[in-house]
């Protein structure tokens, strides 16, 4: 059943009036009449004028169990009574419950964590890293990807619009990603023989020192549009990387715990990281990032370091609780499950709505790409759609480096109910547009 919330009017305006006068105009903000979200309760939020609205983007795959979800909210609030901030300097029980946790759940042997407030923090982490463990410094990252907002990291990224510092970071290559419906060699899966895995051999060999410290990837590429790659990809991506001494550093800061319909994106294949790195959903909307490696590995960043507030106690304690519900309720089986009927809801629309090209996603982590007959991105219509749906109430996200991707990502905890209307509300939003 859809939450009641209570009615606020008039508010949007100065709010919306207030961000443009007093942050930096880069602060991307969605519609074109954005939307000022003050209520959330589980699936469901509720603007500054009293609309209701399904919301299945959760702040960037943020809000994994649901909005002001009462079980993880109950906790968090007792430990904010009890212990607020410590910062690393002074170990905390949640902290190290939280690296313990993370140890027994983590693949690969993966066992030490170093505790950020971000995804971008944790990736940073991630490489630094990896240059101390094998004394190199060359990094190879995919196009379309999408690692942070930092120099380094933008520097990382695949997508020119987001890469707005004037001089990037060095000793980077960017290899193909496995963008099948947009194959950039040109092939089709699977006579490729992913191809644009094997690419990475030459690319090694011309493009850097020959001495690689790791590759970074998404298991599915999450600004990108959420490209995922064929089985295969990874193996043989990962074997170049490591046939070259670098290190493989999975970035699940989307595709963690559950979201996928495995508890982590890569184990969907065959290959086990040397690092892994998370935020977003693993504290159900309370900042967090996490590095984790192996002891070996961890065991390389000598000298000082600390996060002022990395593994906050009210962090982990939050995400203690979210891994707690997330087990307890069967999050993850319930993300496969209500996966598989929303494709098929996509694959439905496909059918009817010559415009979608792809689709693609696992889990709870599916797109749909708009293109014309021959390809052409059409971001203009996948605008209209962005915006007919949620004047229709549903809140979807928007991504690809053409902005022609609509980005779904409901709760881990949604309902089949809420799965079907809201694949309702697409349907007759496109239906709105002329199909």
């Amino acid at each position: 059943m859809a939450p009641t919330f209570p009615r606020f009017m008039g508010r949007s305006s100065d709010i919306i009036s207030g961000h443009q006068e007093y942050l930096f105009p880069c602060v991307n903000v969605y519609y074109d009449d954005p939307v000022v979200i003050t209520r959330g309760k589980m699936g469901r939020v509720c603007d500054a004028d009293g609309r209701e609205y399904i919301d299945f983007f959760g702040g960037i795959l943020t809000i994994s169990v649901g909005h002001c979800n009462p079980e993880i909210t109950d906790r968090v609030v007792a430990q904010m009574r009890e212990l607020q901030h410590a910062s690393t300097l002074y170990p905390t029980e949640p902290q190290v419950q939280l690296a313990k946790r993370l140890a027994g759940l983590t693949p690969g042997g993966l066992k030490k964590s170093f505790f950020t407030n971000s995804g971008t923090e944790a990736n940073e982490t991630a490489i630094l890293l990896a240059q101390l463990f094998t004394d190199a410094t060359d990094v190879i990252v995919l196009r379309h990807a999408y690692h942070g907002r930092s120099a380094l990291t933008m520097s990382m990224g695949g997508m020119a619009p987001w890469r707005v510092q004037r001089i990037p970071v060095g000793g980077i290559s960017h290899a193909h990603a496995a963008y099948c419906y947009r194959c950039a060699l040109g092939r089709s899966y699977p006579d490729c023989g992913v191809a644009c895995a094997s690419d990475v051999e030459e690319l090694i060999q011309t493009a850097t020192s020959g001495r690689i410290a790791a590759v970074i990837a998404e298991p599915i590429q999450g600004v990108g549009g959420y490209i995922t790659p064929p089985p295969g990809y990874f193996e043989e991506l990962v074997r170049i990387v490591r046939s070259h001494g670098g290190l493989f550093i999975c970035d699940e800061v989307q595709t963690g715990f559950g979201r996928t319909g495995k508890m982590f994106g890569i184990q969907h294949w065959n290959v086990e990281p040397d690092i892994m790195t998370f935020a977003k959903g693993l504290a159900n909307g309370v900042p967090i990032g996490v590095t984790i490696a192996r002891e070996d590995i961890a065991d390389a960043f000598k000298g000082q370091s600390i996060s002022t507030f990395g593994g906050n106690p009210v962090s982990a304690t939050a995400a203690l609780a979210t891994l707690d519900y997330i087990e307890q309720k069967n999050l993850v089986e319930n993300a496969r499950i209500q996966g598989e009927r929303l494709r098929n809801h996509l694959l439905d629309l496909q059918k009817k709505c010559p415009a979608i090209r792809d689709v693609r996603g696992l889990g709870l982590m599916q797109a749909i790409e708009f293109a014309s007959e021959d390809g052409t991105p059409l971001a203009d219509e996948t605008a209209r759609a962005f915006e007919e749906t949620r004047h229709q109430g549903l809140l979807l996200g928007r991504g690809g480096l053409y902005k022609n991707c609509l980005r779904i990502a409901p709760t881990l905890n949604v309902s089949a109910e809420d799965i079907d209307e809201s694949m309702r509300i697409l349907g007759q939003s496109l239906t709105a547009l002329g199909g």
